[in-house]
């Protein structure tokens, strides 16, 4: 019965970022009279979309014990690669979108592995590296589509639902199954939470980090690839900040910047919200910029609340 209860307890610790997701919606759902409508619950899964799929392979990294600041970036290479390529194959163009993505992913996990320096300042330097190389390979000009085939996919449906916002939901289902039910996603928890016994229990700690930054390049390329068909255009800058938005939807969705501790689930909820903000607020002609002030009240607020409802025990220790 004991152990029933501990596996129990383990598990079910609250997210507070998903009773702020219901109390968010059921406001606006009375502040505008447009918010239910089922065009726009889809537009806000299409919005999220771009910061969404980024944000579960950062899940990944971020319970790693590790971080990347590079996404950006890379979705801004990636989107001009397969807009920039298209006039000699469209299959060619995302597939280097995507390849370029999965090997800057590599690149990264493998220096932080075999050189042991931090990936904050690992994925720093590669994200103005990335951005030098983009503006380098772009001339600094926007590249527009040359294939309508591309364009029409980033606006295409499956019956109600926007193509962009099933790939979002599938892959927000794939990460969670990979997380919870492989060795992989296991051992993802293991190392996060205590390198040390990781080790000794065999599991090899570079290549989890290797896979982990690669699942996040290839997030952040396909990104970047799905942003650039939807506006039919890539521009140099496109990505910008995109690194700050994901890390903000992760914390808020609970993964804890030490390690060891997060879901899919939580970012799903952390994901949700940005775009429940960002929408209700527009549709309420509240000024763009204030957006930013909640949501750093708001990811403030549910740290504090997490520390409080999640505390492992009655007694902390205050310097």
């Amino acid at each position: 019965m004991t152990s029933i209860k501990g596996f129990f307890r383990g598990r079910a610790k609250i997210q507070p970022i998903w009773i702020f997701v219901i109390a968010i919606f059921i406001f606006f759902s009375f502040m505008s009279e447009y918010f239910l409508s089922w065009g726009n619950i889809t537009n806000i899964l299409v919005q999220t979309s771009t910061i969404g799929l980024i944000a579960l392979g950062m899940t990944l990294v971020m319970i790693n014990g590790n971080i990347d600041l590079s996404v950006g970036a890379i979705l801004g290479l990636a989107a001009s690669l397969a807009v920039g390529l298209q006039e000699i194959s469209m299959t060619l163009a995302i597939a280097a979108a995507l390849g370029a993505g999965i090997l800057l992913g590599a690149i990264n996990g493998l220096i932080v592995w075999k050189t042991g320096v931090n990936a904050f300042i690992v994925t720093l330097g590669a994200m103005l590296g990335i951005r030098g190389l983009l503006f380098v390979y772009t001339d600094e000009q926007s590249f527009y589509a040359s294939n309508f085939a591309f364009s029409d996919f980033g606006m295409s449906s499956i019956g109600p639902m926007p193509v962009l916002a099933i790939i979002f939901l599938v892959c927000v289902l794939i990460m969670h199954l990979v997380l919870t039910r492989t060795s992989h996603g296991r051992n993802t928890f293991a190392v996060g939470g205590n390198p040390e016994a990781s080790i000794d229990a065999g599991i090899r700690l570079g290549r989890h980090m290797m896979i982990n930054f690669i699942i996040v390049g290839f997030f952040a390329a396909l990104a970047g690839v799905l942003l650039s068909s939807q506006m039919g255009a890539a521009t140099p800058n496109l990505g910008r900040d995109y690194e700050l938005w994901v890390i903000t939807a992760v914390v808020l969705g609970g993964t804890k910047l030490t390690g060891g501790s997060g879901s899919i689930i939580g970012t799903l909820g952390g994901v949700l919200a940005i775009g429940i903000l960002r929408n209700g607020m527009n549709l309420m002609q509240v000024p763009a910029f204030y957006v930013l002030v909640v949501l750093g009240v708001i990811l403030i607020s549910v740290l504090i609340i997490d520390k409080k409802v999640n505390v492992p025990s009655s007694k902390e220790v205050r310097i």
